[in-house]
């Protein structure tokens, strides 16, 4: 389907951080726990003075009130809502879980794991995705180490460089500024082919299907896609840039395919004019193989 359509680190404030509960789950609640206390006061020195943590009962009635329900697929502007409401520059979203594993071959094992999501607050994109799952012979043995594995000293140095990272990118950005002068269009389908309109959309001389990463596949995820592309009035691609998110590497996988393509230009009046064009991607897992044959 196509359809067309913080500061750096020296600042004068401490960024502010939320965690929301990574699901419903016993789990998801003491995962995010040992997120937390990465960022709360009594850590290490540089984070105290970097770093302000939102009050988990405030993030969490505020995510109610914006009528967040746990997805972990959304769109920018969403995303961004989601963390005006929270009043934070940064916001953690997931989900956790122990559960028992029944593989064909070998004995029965518990497995806890923790699906992260680090949102920017000010952009709404997914600044950092990862999903630690460990394995035990009991459950409580296997959520025990998940747990030492989110609060450890690595998970807190990867989430603060994937923080600051984000924050110097976001200054680059708005030092920039440069308008692409991309027209926007904000709804046209493939079927729109009246040869009477004004304007006719792009359409790539080849369709690549994004290939489903196997981080996915491990976790059996079905998410959307959506990619912001400015098209060049020659139809070669510029710019590329998620508009709705879903980690995995799906995100990524898009991004590659997505900058492989070429387009016949979009035009007016038969003229070749550039356009940004919204192209989306509906990942869904693939069947299982047929054992019988």
């Amino acid at each position: 389907m196509m359809l067309f359509g913080s500061c750096g680190i020296a600042q004068s404030r401490p960024t502010r951080i939320a965690v929301l509960d990574l699901g419903t789950t016993p789990t998801g609640s003491r995962a995010a726990s040992e997120i937390r206390k990465i960022f709360q006061a009594g850590e290490p020195r540089e984070s105290r003075q970097e770093f302000e943590l939102v009050d988990r009962d405030q993030s969490r009635a505020a995510a109610l009130g914006a009528g967040f329900k746990g997805s972990l697929n959304m769109g920018v502007p969403e995303a961004r809502d989601l963390g005006s409401a929270m009043a934070c520059d940064f916001y953690f979203v997931g989900e956790a879980q122990t559960a028992k594993r029944s593989p064909s071959t070998g004995p029965d094992y518990y497995e806890s794991y923790a699906t992260v999501f680090l949102v920017s607050a000010r952009t709404g994109r997914l600044v950092l995705w990862e999903r630690p799952a460990i394995q035990g012979d009991s459950p409580g043995a296997a959520e025990k180490a998940l747990l030492a594995t989110l609060g450890s000293d690595e998970s807190r140095q990867r989430y603060v460089v994937a923080i600051r990272r984000a924050q110097e990118d976001e200054r680059a950005e708005r030092v920039i500024a440069v308008e692409s002068g991309a027209q926007i269009i904000e709804v046209m389908s493939d079927d729109d082919t009246d040869p009477n309109q004004e304007v006719r959309a792009p359409r790539p001389y080849r369709r690549l299907k994004p290939p489903y990463p196997e981080a996915a596949a491990r976790a059996e995820v079905e998410a959307t896609v959506d990619v912001l592309v400015d098209i060049d009035a020659r139809g070669e691609v510029g710019r590329v840039e998620i508009a709705r998110w879903a980690g995995y590497g799906l995100d990524q996988s898009v991004i590659d395919t997505v900058k492989q393509m070429h387009f016949f230009p979009a035009q007016r009046e038969g003229l070749a004019i550039p356009m940004r064009v919204l192209l989306r991607y509906n990942f869904r897992k693939p069947p299982l193989p047929n054992r019988s044959q």
